[in-house]
C-alpha cells in the first residue's frame, strides 16, 4: 500500500475534521423515530443504462442513426415518499438495536443497515457501485476510481457512493480526496459509523490524534460493537495521556 503519510491540499485538515465531526455529531445523538470503496479509466464502458425492452431494427435499413455508446447513464429514480419514510423508520429502529451494549443482535442490524445503505434506487447506478466494489476487491483503484466518480456525479445524493470512493482514494495515498469524500457521506448520513471509523483512521495517520479520538469515540455512540474503533479509542487515549501529564 502506498505511504498514508500526505498533507491534505487546500485545506487544514483539523478544521475540516471538525466540521465533519459536527455534522456527525448531531446525527449520533439522533437514533429515533422517522419523523423526528484496468490500468485505464475506461470511461465508455462506464456509463450503462437501465435495461428495456429493445426495439426491432427499422425494416427500411439504414436511415437510423446507431445508439452512441457514450450515452449517460439513466438518472436515479426517485423513491415515492412513502418509500423514504418506510426506509428512514427501517433504519431508525436498526440503529437502535445496533447501539444495544449487549446481546447479539447487532450484527443483524448492522447487515440490514449496511444493505439498505447499499441501494441506490437505480439499477444503473447500482451497477457503477457494484463495478467499483469488484476493482476495489481486484486491487484496482484506478478503475475503481472512474466508476465511482461517474458514480458521485450521476448520483450525488447516494452516500454509499462517496465512502466507497473515498476507500478508493484512501488505498490510492490519496487522503485530501477520501477526507472531502467522508464530508459528503456525513452530509448526507451523519449516523455512517463507517465514515466515522475511516475518518478516525485518516486522522491518526495525519497525527491529529485528538480529532481521531474524537471520531472514534462519535463512531462507538452509533455502533459500539466496532472492534478496530475500540482498539483506536483505547491507543489514542493512553498516547494524548502520556502527552497531557
Amino acid at each position: 500500500m502506498v505511504s498514508m503519510l500526505l498533507p491534505v491540499p487546500h485545506f487544514h485538515h483539523a478544521v475540516t475534521a471538525a466540521l465533519f465531526l459536527g455534522l456527525a455529531g448531531a446525527g449520533a445523538c439522533h437514533v429515533g423515530p422517522a419523523a423526528a470503496q484496468a490500468e485505464m479509466i475506461p470511461a465508455p464502458a462506464i456509463p450503462v443504462q437501465d435495461e428495456a425492452p429493445q426495439e426491432g431494427p427499422p425494416e427500411d435499413g439504414g436511415d437510423a442513426a446507431p445508439e452512441s455508446p457514450l450515452s449517460e447513464p439513466a438518472a436515479p429514480s426517485e423513491p415515492t415518499a412513502e418509500a423514504r419514510l418506510r426506509e428512514r423508520e427501517d433504519l431508525d429502529l436498526l440503529f437502535a438495536e445496533l447501539a444495544q451494549p449487549g446481546g447479539e443482535t447487532w450484527a443483524r442490524a448492522e447487515t440490514d443497515i449496511l444493505r439498505i445503505w447499499s441501494r441506490s434506487g437505480s439499477a444503473a447506478m447500482d451497477l457503477l457501485y457494484k463495478r467499483g466494489e469488484a476493482a476495489l476487491d481486484a486491487g484496482d483503484t484506478v478503475t475503481a476510481l472512474g466508476h465511482l466518480t461517474a458514480l458521485t456525479d450521476h448520483a450525488p445524493d447516494f452516500a454509499a457512493g462517496w465512502y466507497l470512493r473515498s476507500v478508493a482514494f484512501y488505498l490510492d495515498g490519496d487522503l485530501g480526496p477520501a477526507i472531502a469524500d467522508l464530508g459528503e457521506v456525513l452530509r448526507l448520513e451523519p449516523r455512517h459509523f463507517g465514515a466515522l471509523t475511516q475518518l478516525g483512521t485518516m486522522l491518526e495517520e495525519l497525527g491529529d490524534d485528538r480529532n481521531a479520538l474524537e471520531a472514534f469515540r462519535q463512531s462507538l455512540k452509533i455502533h459500539p460493537h466496532q472492534q478496530e474503533a475500540q482498539d483506536a479509542v483505547r491507543r489514542l487515549e493512553q498516547k494524548l495521556q502520556g502527552t497531557d501529564a
